[in-house]
């Protein structure tokens, strides 16, 4: 049995980070018998989930699991996919992993609002004692790796715009097909859709989530892709009316 480490659903979503919820995707697209169990970034090889566990090997990164299943499990996720489509496809998951997530992070993490909305609830466990330092030592790690990839370097409105820009390219690509590529999903889907259900999550308000929610293309492809693969996170006049 394939086991997926995961942080666990929260903030409405199947995951708050956008990669677990690729890698979870990907397992659903591959009908693999599998399982999630809530792991630890601290004992994960990589400091880092998703991690997939197969008969005893870990496998860090969304991106390796997925090349893992493909050679290890024969899945073929973009059998349909021509090669200049092959190439979109991974252009398209770099501009969203390398480039809107940072807007996301941003947005999450650097914003007290949302931050205390949020992410602050990761630390619910530490000692309350040391609950303060810990939160403002992970937030100013944070703020570090986002000033050394580039995105904190600009002002909040200038990443705002970064960000609009990646969901425009994304509603522009997807346009009025069901997903990316045709009639049904390949590989870049669960990618996409992950950082879609980011960027509308309802808990944050951001220019980013609002600009999102302009994008009809993008709002219907979320509650086609979550009644498809999450429909159990459909809200329920939706569910009822599947």
């Amino acid at each position: 049995m394939l086991t997926l480490h995961t942080f666990g659903p929260a903030f409405g979503l199947p995951d708050p980070s956008p990669f677990v919820t690729k890698a979870e995707v990907l397992l659903k697209m591959s009908e693999l018998p599998y399982q999630t169990k809530v792991g630890d970034v601290r004992k994960a090889p990589k400091h880092k989930l998703p991690v997939l566990e197969d008969d005893g090997q870990l496998v860090p990164d969304s991106t390796f699991i997925r090349w893992h299943l493909e050679s290890q499990h024969g899945v073929r996720f973009d059998w349909a996919l021509n090669a200049e489509q092959r190439g979109v496809a991974w252009a398209l998951e770099k501009m969203l992993e390398e480039h809107l997530y940072w807007a996301i992070v941003e947005a999450r993490w650097m914003n007290d609002d949302n931050f205390f909305k949020g992410p602050v609830n990761f630390f619910k466990s530490v000692p309350a004692l040391m609950r303060s330092f810990v939160v403002r030592k992970i937030r100013q790690d944070v703020k570090r790796r986002l000033w050394g990839q580039g995105f904190g370097r600009h002002t909040r409105p200038e990443i705002e715009q970064l960000g609009k820009a990646s969901l425009d390219a994304l509603a522009g690509i997807l346009g009025s097909k069901p997903y990316l590529f045709g009639e049904e999903p390949s590989g870049v889907d669960a990618t996409a859709y992950a950082f879609v259900e980011s960027a509308l999550c309802e808990l944050f308000e951001t220019p980013i989530r609002t600009h999102a929610e302009s994008l009809a293309t993008l709002v219907d492809y979320r509650w086609r892709m979550r009644a498809r693969f999450y429909p159990e996170l459909m809200p329920h006049a939706q569910r009822a009316a599947a």
